[in-house]
This record gives structure tokens, sequence and C-alpha cells, in this order.
């Protein structure tokens, strides 16, 4: 049995995209279609203007419900409501949607009447006061030990092809730390074992960097390029480095399977997948003395905030300087 809150939300997902009034100049489709127009011309990614268009056009229907046809008849009252609508909005599986989930959808809909005002087709901006939710920083869930992630990484079977080219994948992530997305767009050509760099293009907010990768991940990559990814390719050719079995660059989504499974076939008690050895990268460099602005740029962080996450996992060291400094550390017990 569903609850109505969830019921609602299944609704409007699948009449996301079935508006009403879809040619008035002044309604909520034809601007919706201008401000998105907008955002790719300013250079946001093609997955920053469809989660963009996704939560617009999420707000769109749930006015249209209401027949508010027009972004000049909202109110700033109307925003609040559907933003504690929100807050009550259950995903399928029945928990609640995260305060981080909520920031964003509701942060696109900010920028769109932020648009809309400085275009003139708003006299005001009724979003403009809207406060968003307050996203928590979380830390990581799980964070993999060395021995660990060594555990993981000796799954793959790497006298079968797929399995090499797995062994390299999981290489690649443990020594790089970058994101699933990022791996699955790598070329060949972006991987310089010489120089022991691997360059990621359009990573995140379409930025590319440059981040180290060790010389036992860059030789199972090697291996993986000269003696099993031949057998993926599919002519023509278009340089991607991790192929799936069509020839294709693998889906970001398959990677997360393909990882987990390691992981659970390892034993390890953890549970996740790509973003572990991400976590688990950023956590022992630091534990091992590694400066957390270098963690930042080797992870493609805007803001320090964000890296500095890891410091409060990397408690190793901290217990390490804690028994060496603290006069009460070494005493013997009651």
């Amino acid at each position: 049995m569903t609850s109505p809150a969830r019921r609602r939300a299944a609704a409007r997902r699948k009449r996301v995209f079935a508006f009403r009034d879809t040619t008035d100049p002044r309604g909520f489709v034809v601007l919706m279609k201008a401000h998105l127009e907008h955002l790719k011309v300013r250079g946001y990614s093609p997955r920053t203007v469809l989660s963009a268009e996704w939560s617009i056009s999420d707000f769109v229907v749930w006015c249209q419900e209401r027949d508010v046809m027009k972004p000049r008849d909202v109110t700033k009252p109307m925003l609040e409501r559907y933003q504690r609508m929100l807050f009550y909005t259950e995903k399928p599986d029945g928990s609640p949607l995260t305060l981080s989930t909520q920031h964003h959808r509701l942060s696109f809909i900010k920028q769109y009447f932020k648009w809309l005002a400085r275009e003139n087709h708003l006299l005001s901006n009724p979003a403009s006061e809207l406060e968003l939710p307050k996203v928590e920083k979380r830390l990581p869930k799980h964070v993999l030990t060395a021995t660990e992630a060594e555990a993981i990484l000796a799954q793959p079977d790497i006298r079968k092809p797929q399995g090499l080219r797995d062994r390299a994948i999981l290489e690649t992530f443990y020594s790089t730390g970058i994101r699933r997305t990022e791996l699955s767009g790598l070329k060949i050509h972006d991987v310089d074992t010489e120089r022991g760099t691997i360059t990621v293009r359009q990573g995140k907010g379409r930025r590319d960097r440059v981040v180290p990768v060790g010389e036992r991940a860059g030789a199972w990559i090697a291996k993986y390029i000269r003696e099993a990814r031949p057998d993926f390719v599919i002519e023509p050719d278009r340089g991607f480095i991790f192929l799936a079995g069509e020839g294709e660059p693998i889906a970001p989504k398959t990677l997360s399977l393909y990882v987990s499974r390691y992981v659970k076939a390892s034993g390890v008690a953890k549970t996740g997948s790509c973003h572990l050895f991400r976590h688990a990268m950023a956590t022992l460099m630091l534990e091992n003395g590694a400066d957390v602005r270098m963690i930042q740029a080797i992870l493609g962080h805007v803001k320090l905030t964000t890296t500095e996450i890891y410091t409060h996992v990397a408690i190793t060291k901290l217990k390490e300087i804690h028994t060496a400094t603290h006069p009460a550390a070494r005493l013997g017990k009651p």
C-alpha cells in the first residue's frame, strides 16, 4: 500500500512532461525552454541542463495542477508550499528525499525565477527570499582500509579479458580517486604512463584536470590496453579505454554494478561501489601525510570545505598525534 505522498510523486514523474498550455509566450513552458537554452549557451553541461529541466518541469506540473499557468502568477507562499511538499515526498523505497536532493531541485527553481526577473518577464522575483534547506555535510558511510582495498582489487579473474579489464578499472579508481563518469569517458590519449598522469576531460562542472596515477595502476592499464582491449573493440574505434561487450564505453551505472559485485565477493563487510575507492584514496593519503589542498586538486573539488570532510575520517593519524602529544594519553589503566 503506497502512501498519498508517494502516489502524488509517482504521478508527477509520469506527467512531468505532459504540460498544459505549451505555446503561450508568457507561459511556463515557453519561458522554461528559453531558460534552458540560456544555460546551454552559458556552457552548462548537458547533465546539469537535464537536471534543471527535470526540476523546473516538476514544479511546473505542480503549478498547473493548481491552475497556475504563468510564472507571473507564482507567489512566495506557493513556492514555500512546494518546498514543504518536497520535504514530505517519499522515494519509491519509502524513504524521504534527502535534504541535498531538495536543495538541488529548489536551487534550479530559484535560478529560473532569477533569470525570469532579470530578463523582465517578471516585475519581481517571488523566489528571491526562498530559504533553501541546509545541507548537512555527511561523513562517508564506509571507508576502506588498505587491506580491504587490496582484497577487492584481487577479485577479478585476470586470466580472462573481462577480468583484466576490471582489474585495471579497480586499480584506476583506487589510484586516482576519479568519479565513475570520469573513468567512463577516459580515452587512450588521456593516459600518460611515462609521466604517471591521467587527464580528466570535462569532469564535474566541465572542468579539465590532470591527476597522478601510480606505477602499479599504470601498468595494469597498459596491460589491459595491450592484451585485452582488442577483444572489446568494434570498429570504428573511438578510443575509449574501458569498453563494454558492444564496443561502447562502459556506462557509469554498469561500472557501479561491477564494482559492487567485487566488493561483495571480497567478503569485505562494507557496502558501496566506485565511490568507496574515491573515499579510500583521499582518507589513506591524508593519514599518510598528504596536504588536504593536494587531495582537493586530485579529487577536483571546487571548495576546500568539501575535501575537508575527509580530515574527519582520517582518524588514524589523529590518534597517533594524540597518543604522542597528550599528557594523559599513555597513563596506566585505573
